[in-house]
């Protein structure tokens, strides 16, 4: 796309940047130029990834490189108009600026390449993100769109799967079954009407690179249904959006609308004779929906709940017709495969995987954010290197993969390469991209009673040996946590376990996940709790206490603050009275020399 031809502000507005602000200073900018007079246009992008770095504002003006400025909250908009904008201003504001969007350089301020979040990156479903107006469909057709759609509707239907069977594209959600080989099932059924559907209820903790997709580039994944749709034979699709996501819903809706509006949907796509359209459809909001046939169930309005199989959804799908279920970043893809090639998309990845993968990043690391490597990169390049690793001061203890249904891997295999093989050797899975950091404040225990009280939580209840088990698991965990734990309980856990396999669906079957990793990589820190009757990241509240030790000028602080009135000032000193500490940290964070956490039975 040419430059602009006058100066150019772009504001990321996505569910990230909104919570730290971005609204406000959109706000803050257009009244700032229209205060001063300013000519300039003023333009609404989705998310770079960069999410520790937000609210992100571009400046570009014509015949320079775009300079991007990071954490620019509203009130430092003025200090950016100045420095940038203001009359015979045409420059950088280097103490406001994160990067140039260039190659080179700019006024001192390094190109975004040379950032550390930005090495190793290969954006093919991120070109977007950050860069266009999710809400144009004009411009996200300037940028190549639905060029890949035109392109299929001049092939014929087997033509489009083989294209995309070579290129070795697999569902991006977990599964890693190849999407090519999926579609082949549904163009196979006699029945009809047939459907498309993609699942975005993405409801692991943790990630969030589906979001970022349908906030920044719509227009992708809708072009890679109609593209699946023409394959397979189907006519009519769903886009089911979990019910948290507001603004995803709301940009995917509006570019329903204009793909309708252009021909790009409706029955006679592009002139082509071929009939699709799709509609987006609010989650119920549950995890279980994430699974396809518990998602089905919830399209039809039932409850959600998954089905068991077979019948599998090829067959016998939504209102049981067939039906063909990938996950969002798996139909982005598509459109990309199109319209490059097989052998492009193929030409990054590993030799067993070709291709790029998403991966979002939180937890306990330096820079939050979402990125897009190729596949087989070392996990170590994307959390220690683009996420800068744990905060000062602190060493990674581990990485959970996955979500609540995956296990957890231990520093020493931080190195390990993200493709789907590594992590089923563990005993675990990749998943659909989050990836949760995990400091050596953080307790394996602590998460394991977190992941099985999601997973008891939001259990479906239609089996007895998922819903009980996470429930047997939960109780027998937190009382390991409380000190209570007996002998016996890793054999009684590894036996649930064993049963859970047999659950209905891959929730049961998989909740039990993050516990057996506990046993392989986290063993000892399992029998201190259990043994010990010790939690060595003083985590656990029944296994630790607080103890004044140390005098300070910030306990009269702690006293104030504390809302059971614990600490207690006598004969000019202070003591933790332990029958009123209800352990929540109040105290500690006020006076931290002067108050520790010390292990219930006297170990500092």
């Amino acid at each position: 796309m040419p430059g602009p031809q006058r100066p150019l502000i772009k504001v990321g507005i996505s569910t990230c940047s909104r919570a730290v602000g971005a609204q406000e200073t959109l706000d803050a900018v257009r009244k700032e130029l229209a205060d001063r007079g300013l000519e300039a246009d003023v333009m609404v992008t989705g998310c770079w990834g960069l999410c520790y770095a937000e609210p992100i504002v571009e400046v570009a003006h014509p015949g320079r490189p775009a300079v991007l400025y990071g954490s620019l909250t509203a009130d430092k908009v003025p200090q950016l108009i100045e420095g940038a904008l203001a009359p015979d201003q045409v420059g950088v504001v280097p103490e406001l600026a994160l990067a140039v969007v260039g190659d080179e350089p700019l006024e001192g301020v390094a190109p975004l390449r040379s950032m550390e979040f930005f090495a190793g990156q290969e954006r093919r479903l991120m070109a977007n993100c950050g860069v266009s107006d999710p809400d144009s469909i004009d411009q996200y057709i300037a940028r190549g769109g639905y060029a890949g759609l035109a392109k299929a509707l001049g092939m014929t239907d087997e033509q489009v799967i083989a294209e995309v069977l070579e290129s070795g594209l697999w569902g991006r959600g977990g599964a890693a079954f190849p999407t090519g080989r999926k579609w082949e099932f549904l163009r196979g059924a006699k029945v009809t009407p047939k459907y498309m559907i993609c699942n975005a209820d993405e409801g692991d903790p943790g990630s969030f690179v589906n979001r970022n997709l349908m906030e920044s580039d719509p227009h992708l994944i809708i072009e890679g249904m109609a593209i699946g749709g023409y394959a397979t034979g189907a006519s009519y699709g769903y886009i089911y959006i979990r019910d948290e996501y507001p603004l995803p819903v709301e940009r995917t809706e509006t570019a329903v609308q204009q793909a309708r509006e252009r021909g790009l949907l409706g029955d006679n796509v592009l002139g082509s004779g071929f009939a699709f359209d799709l509609e987006v459809v609010r989650g119920a909001g549950s995890y279980v929906c994430g699974e396809e046939t518990g998602l089905i169930a919830s399209i039809e309005g039932a409850r959600g709940m998954p089905k068991i199989r077979p019948p599998f959804p090829a067959q016998a799908g939504v209102f049981d017709k067939p039906s063909n279920v990938n996950n969002v970043e798996t139909y982005a893809n598509v459109p990309l495969i199109l319209r490059e090639g097989a052998a492009w998309y193929a030409s990054v990845g590993s030799e067993k995987h070709k291709g790029t993968k998403m991966f979002s990043l939180s937890g306990q690391i330096q820079r939050v954010g979402i990125l897009e490597v190729p596949l087989g990169t070392p996990m170590s390049d994307v959390v220690m290197g683009a996420g800068g690793g744990p905060p000062e001061g602190r060493s990674l203890k581990a990485v959970q993969p996955g979500g609540p249904l995956s296990g957890i891997v231990p520093a020493s295999d931080v190195g390990i390469a993200l493709e789907p093989e590594p992590f089923k050797e563990r005993g675990m899975f990749m998943g659909s991209g989050g990836l949760v950091v995990m400091d050596d404040s953080s307790c394996v225990v602590d998460l394991a009673i977190y992941f099985e009280w999601f997973a008891e939580d939001e259990s479906c209840g239609r089996c007895t040996t998922c819903f009980a088990g996470t429930r047997r698991l939960l109780e027998i965990l937190k009382r390991i946590s409380s000190g209570r734990g007996r002998s016996s309980d890793p054999e009684i856990m590894r036996l649930l376990a064993d049963t859970m396999r047999y659950a209905n669906c891959v929730h049961g079957q998989a909740a039990p996940t993050v516990v057996m990793t506990m046993f392989s990589f986290f063993e000892e820190e399992l029998n201190e709790h259990l043994y010990n009757k010790r939690c060595p990241a003083k985590v656990c509240r029944e296994l630790v206490r607080y103890e004044v030790v140390h005098h300070s000028d910030k306990l009269p602080e702690a006293e104030a603050i504390c809302p059971t009135q614990a600490v207690v000032r006598e004969n000019g000193s202070y003591r933790i009275d332990q029958g009123k500490c209800i352990k929540c940290d109040a105290c500690r964070e006020q006076a931290p020399y002067a108050i520790a956490l010390v292990d219930e039975f006297g170990a500092m």
